[in-house]
């Protein structure tokens, strides 16, 4: 029976979990997603785009945005269930029952384990390829001809040695020109200016055509075959079509280069290993080109140019790539393999020809001080290369992590106090997420030039609350600790934060 206790135990831990953290996730990805919205919407309706690509640029956003919320949602939900577990003498109940802290945390763990190997699989698999997908959405709705990317008091290149416009003021909401001044030299024989004191802007429904309704305004005309004749035409309304505009959304359908936020682990680690040899091939280029040189100054022959470089390895690195490989080849289809045709009976084989001598090289000059130089700095930025890919794939293993380590966090936090309520889930979240995400990017910035090591880069923030979180399970595991005695509500967290400023100061 007690076996089947702690199995009933471990499933209501679990389940006390489970909507807080959909509730927290969804609420978080809401919040941050319309941050989005807010911040992009403006530029993008101004392009004339439909609302289906609108809606994909938002949609496409959504991984990234999760890949940032679901550790912040195991934080809130663990601290949310285990205060309200305190509050209620669960805890104090379970304790008397035999039950000890850390078997109470056993099943979150589990749980939060679950919750980091998905988060990794997200980052690995599904956020590159919206990043990849994102990226190319955007780089095509800039390259459209929108109303709201003219600027104003600028001449704007509207058709490439065509047509120009200037105005004053444009509202990209509607789409309204004051104080409008064009340019029209399609016709080599003709040149127009037109100017106006407001206009309006439209579209055709396939957007390849402008049409522009210009208001109190005139149009001086000269002739390049006659430049005595000038005609100046003074209007109210004038409309003018300008054709083939390119305001029209078009799609790249495939773009091979890939950043390191569009790339998989495995993907990464090719490049790390590719840039390894990169900047081992100059070290040896410089130590040969030295050698050279002593070589020549003792009146010896040069020593032979190095090899050819090898051709890129496409073997997996690590267990995790290897896994990945043996999935999709289980998965994908079968290559035949191919047969060398057998050579026709009475077929003699030439023997191989055997390459010629090679000619005589001339004396070389010596060196110069630039070839190490060169080779230093490609080695430099090779390393560099290596460096930012190699904090990307510590950043993947690092944030799925840290679902782990906000658990191993909340639960004594929440324990020790225990009527916090809602403004210690909130408080204490925003604490840990300032801190989190402030540690993670300066770390990157720090890892990025080199200062640290992209390990330490990456994991320092995880290292950190995770020894916090050990040392407050290690005082919740201790018998004399009470989790109801004292207030356990905000009067001890200012009195604990009293304490520390108090031996600060010392």
């Amino acid at each position: 029976m007690a076996r089947l206790t702690v199995r009933i135990l471990s499933r209501y831990v679990l389940r006390q979990h489970l909507a807080p953290l959909v509730f927290a996730l969804a609420a978080l990805t809401c919040f941050l997603l319309i941050q989005q919205v807010a911040k992009q919407l403006g530029n993008l309706v101004g392009k004339g785009l439909p609302w289906g690509v609108i809606v994909e640029v938002f949609v496409l956003s959504i991984p990234f945005i999760v890949a940032t919320t679901l550790p912040m949602a195991v934080l809130v939900a663990v601290l949310y269930v285990f205060t309200h577990l305190a509050a209620d003498n669960e805890i104090t109940a379970m304790k008397a029952g035999g039950v000890s802290v850390g078997r109470l945390l056993a099943p979150v763990l589990g749980g939060a384990t679950c919750v980091a190997v998905l988060a990794f699989l997200w980052n690995d698999q599904v956020l590159p390829r919206a990043n990849h997908q994102l990226r190319m959405l955007l780089m095509d709705i800039q390259r459209k001809k929108p109303s709201f990317s003219l600027r104003e008091q600028v001449i704007n290149e509207v058709v490439a040695g065509q047509f120009f416009l200037r105005a004053a003021r444009i509202d990209p909401a509607s789409n309204r020109l004051k104080d409008v001044t064009i340019y029209d030299l399609e016709d080599a024989e003709r040149r127009r200016i037109i100017s106006a004191d407001s206009g309006q802007m439209a579209y055709t429904p396939g957007g390849r055509d402008l049409y522009l309704t210009l208001l109190d305004g005139d149009t001086r005309q000269v002739n390049r075959t006659d430049p005595t004749q000038f005609n100046r035409t003074h209007y109210r309304t004038n409309r003018i079509r300008v054709a083939g505009v390119g305001n029209t959304l078009e799609r790249t359908e495939n773009d091979t280069y890939r950043s390191d936020r569009e790339m998989s682990v495995c993907d990464m680690r090719q490049v790390v290993k590719e840039t390894e040899r990169v900047a081992e091939r100059a070290d040896s280029e410089a130590v040969i080109a030295v050698g050279n040189d002593l070589r020549r100054l003792a009146g010896l022959a040069p020593a032979p140019p190095p090899l050819a470089p090898a051709p890129p390895d496409s073997t997996p690195v690590g267990p995790y790539c290897h896994l990945l490989r043996a999935i999709g080849v289980w998965l994908g289809p079968r290559a035949a393999a191919a047969q060398t045709p057998a050579p026709p009976r009475g077929h003699r084989v030439a023997p191989p020809r055997l390459p010629p001598p090679p000619a005589a090289v001339p004396r070389a000059p010596l060196v110069s001080a630039g070839v190490t130089a060169a080779a230093a700095a490609h080695r430099q930025g090779a390393r560099a290369r290596q460096a930012s890919f190699e904090i990307e794939i510590y950043k993947k293993y690092a944030l799925a992590v840290a679902c782990i380590v906000f658990t191993l966090l909340g639960v004594p936090v929440a324990i020790r106090f225990p009527r916090g309520g809602i403004g210690l889930v909130i408080g204490m979240s925003l604490v840990v997420f300032t801190i989190y995400y402030i540690g993670l990017i300066g770390g990157e910035e720090l890892g990025d030039r080199g200062v640290v090591s992209p390990f330490f880069a990456m994991w320092t923030a995880n290292l950190l609350f995770t020894a916090v979180g050990l040392a407050g399970l290690a005082l919740a595991r201790r018998p004399a600790h009470s989790i109801t005695g004292g207030a356990g509500d905000w009067a001890d967290v200012k009195g604990l934060l009293v304490q520390w400023i108090r031996w600060t100061r010392r």
